[in-house]
């Protein structure tokens, strides 16, 4: 948590870290992984620092006991299989997939590393009893699922460093701060989902041996002529196989920039598309300046598809959502660089308001042949049978029989009486859980864990009116019968839990959100903008003809450029009939790389770069000048001078040396705890115990001998919600 020490050299005012880090050159830690959320309104714990609301089911508020959050599923939100659900007639499927890809990039919440309470050990899985880390969803007496669970497991997210715990000392309590959690990844809409948010993911996920600067790819399966993500190196992994599968036959889970990649088989899509584009945007740039390393290269792609993640989200798809009012009124035209605007991703935002896509997702995940139509051969599935299941792209069509059913089918509409559909209520991750999860509930939970303030405190925040009677909070929810359902439920408007609040809230004009939600993700998109020193649109970072060449660039494009798709909408994520709403991929316009074509630097009298062992280096011209700047691989200290500079007596001066860190000497921060024995290797290190004891899941510590766990059922012990 200490503040890093950020290089002023070339290459730092040229490229992102990959952690966040340094990006605000004042604050070097906001918007960086692995840091603590912000809030914009003081948390609202039941104890005033760490304990969820409704942890104690006799505490009040307003002189009401809150509901247990699956009621609110099951007397609300819950949306049969069979109800003929309401379509968008504006856009395609695709615009909810890129909201959770999306979400992905900027927002993961860690749970708890423990799955046994911390005062007495119970398991988690197996009680029904508010005991930290374990804070179960209990499920009614009424409801279908009693008969088989008297509740739904729930872990708590992991406390940031510094703030309070539920298992803190009460004496020492009043000294700590309340209860914050982390985002695991980095804040900013910098393409983290292909990349990683740390060094240690994003060595995993490059591949060095080549020299056009590429990210590794599968080495067992193809799709066609495509490419598809790596497999993890865990095996056996987590994820669902094939009925019937032997084990010499097993699907392995992706590898890809973020842990979720796998959740389902159209956000596994996703993730592909970008890994073929930056290897494709990779090659091009090798032809067209082959005296670029594959430190540059790489660099440049990464950098170019950054860049389209911001454009794709803030030109094509935050608009759709917002409305062109409300993105007038609560984002508006990009100003230019505020180093004043912290761009950490909020709690309410992330817990609450960017989960709105959750009520837009359709029962059925479509799969359409060259003609639109129905996949003779792999035809459209629940949803439920697509979490976990990578086998699926690899046995049953690659990605363009669901990449066209994303294009061609609509968004499901919200309407008040089909908020979550059944899949998701009912059978979130059944394949690979003990007991299939209800993704409502988590949402409500979620919010209650990080102690959210109630729905009114939010419209307060927003400068809206506070609706305080059922009368007043059908100027918000024009559906009686859902403001009659809530009352009965929540007593008064404000108990209501902010996430069910601002769904229950009337679309603004154009919109697919109601005002309190546009106020919460508008401000946190400006932040994300504004204050973002790597914003593509920031002067400096593109020339004037590179940003013309991003702005024609499209996901449409992207898609054309990677499948072996023919047809496309000019706009993805507009929905319309085929073949009429559909263009041939010659008429899609897209970038050209052209504009980031290079002469061959001179270096004069100063020859060839000296390379370094243990790191490499970048040519980062600067003010007419040939610098190099040297980077070492994780693991390792630059000793010596960052940047070189060829002038007439040569350069500068000697290169730096690489040398190992010796991560067992800090005393100050351990790299492994007290039960293990550190042992340093070139580059990393390893958590080592005695042969009586094991290796804990995150390699750090020592634990007892235990049972192994079957591989069908790790999501729900090993990663367990860590896929909201």
């Amino acid at each position: 948590m200490q503040p890093p020490t950020c290089s002023s050299g070339c290459l730092a005012r040229k490229y992102r870290l990959i952690n966040g880090n340094c990006n605000n050159r004042n604050n070097t830690k906001w918007g960086a992984s692995n840091t603590a959320l912000i809030r914009w309104l003081a948390p609202d714990y039941e104890d005033g620092f760490s304990q969820p609301k409704g942890w104690n089911s006799e505490h009040t508020y307003r002189g009401f006991k809150l509901p247990l959050v699956r009621e609110v599923t099951n007397k609300i939100l819950r949306t049969a299989n069979k109800t003929e659900m309401a379509e968008d007639n504006l856009y395609s499927h695709i615009l909810v997939e890129w909201g959770q890809y999306i979400d992905h990039d900027f927002a993961f919440t860690p749970q708890s590393t423990s799955q046994a309470a911390f005062q007495g050990g119970a398991d988690c899985k197996l009680i029904c009893q508010n005991l930290n880390p374990c804070f179960p969803i209990k499920v009614p007496e009424s409801d279908p699922r009693s008969r088989i669970n008297e509740c739904i497991t729930f872990y708590r997210s992991s406390p940031s460093c510094g703030a309070a715990d539920q298992g803190t000392d009460l004496e020492t309590l009043s000294i700590l701060n309340s209860r914050q959690q982390i985002n695991a990844v980095t804040s900013f809409i910098d393409a983290s989902t292909v990349y990683g948010s740390t060094s240690i993911q994003e060595r995993k996920l490059r591949d060095y041996a080549s020299k056009e600067g590429l990210l590794r790819m599968n080495t067992k399966y193809k799709d066609g002529e495509h490419e598809l993500l790596p497999f993890v190196e865990q095996e056996p992994s987590s994820c669902a196989q094939e009925p019937n599968a032997t084990q010499n036959e097993r699907v392995e889970c992706f590898l890809a920039g973020e842990s979720r990649a796998n959740e389902v088989l159209t956000l596994a899509s996703m993730h592909t598309l970008w890994l073929r584009e930056h290897n494709r945007l990779a090659k091009t740039l090798h032809k067209i300046n082959p005296h670029w390393n594959s430190e540059t290269i790489y660099h440049e792609a990464r950098k170019i598809i950054g860049a389209l993640h911001q454009i794709i989200t803030m030109r094509d798809y935050i608009p759709k959502i917002f409305g062109s009012q409300a993105f007038d009124r609560f984002i508006g035209k990009y100003k230019g660089y505020d180093e004043t605007v912290n761009p950490t991703l909020s709690n309410v935002f992330m817990t609450a308001a960017f989960r709105f896509g959750h009520a837009t997702i359709t029962p059925r995940i479509q799969r359409l042949d060259e003609n639109y139509k129905e996949h003779p051969t792999y035809p459209s599935i629940n949803l439920h049978e697509t979490f976990f299941s990578p086998w699926r792209i690899i046995r049953e069509g690659g990605l363009d029989p669901l990449l066209r059913g994303l294009l061609a089918k609509p968004a499901k509409r919200q309407v008040s009486n089909q908020i979550m559909i059944e899949e998701l209520t009912e059978k979130l991750f059944a394949l690979t859980n003990g007991v299939a999860l209800d993704l409502a509930s988590l949402n409500l939970q979620r919010g209650r864990d990080h102690g959210l303030p109630g729905y009114n405190d939010w419209r307060e925040f927003c400068e809206l009116e506070r609706l305080e009677t059922k009368d007043n909070l059908r100027k918000a929810i024009s559906d009686l019968e859902f403001v009659e359902k809530i009352m009965d439920l929540y007593g008064h408007p404000d108990n209501l839990d902010i996430w069910l609040g601002g769904l229950a809230e009337d679309f603004l004009p154009g919109a697919r959100i109601g005002p309190l939600f546009a106020c919460l993700i508008g401000k946190q998109m400006k932040a994300l903008r504004e204050g973002d020193r790597f914003w593509w649109e920031n002067p400096g970072l593109f020339t004037s003809a590179q940003q013309q060449e991003l702005t024609r660039h499209s996901l449409s494009r992207v898609i054309c450029d990677n499948t072996a798709i023919a047809e496309v909408p000019l706009d993805a994520f507009r929905i319309g009939p085929y073949p009429q709403n559909f263009v041939h991929c010659d008429q899609v316009p897209g970038l050209g790389l052209q504009a980031w074509q290079e002469n061959p630097p001179k270096v004069g009298s100063c020859g060839p770069p000296p390379e370094i062992e243990n790191g490499v280096l970048v040519l980062c011209t600067s003010c007419g000048q040939s610098v190099i700047s040297y980077r070492c691989h994780h693991g390792f200290h630059l000793l010596g001078p960052e940047e070189l500079t060829c002038s007439i007596g040569g350069w500068s001066s000697d290169p730096p040396v690489c040398t190992d860190i010796n991560e067992c000497e800090d005393a100050t921060s351990p790299a492994c705890h007290s039960s293990a024995s550190c042992v340093n290797i070139k580059g990393s290190y390893r958590c080592s115990c005695s042969d009586s004891s094991l290796l804990s899941e995150d390699g750090h510590s020592c634990i007892g001998q235990r049972k192994k766990t079957n591989p069908a059922h790790q999501y729900s012990t090993d990663d367990r919600n860590n896929h909201e």
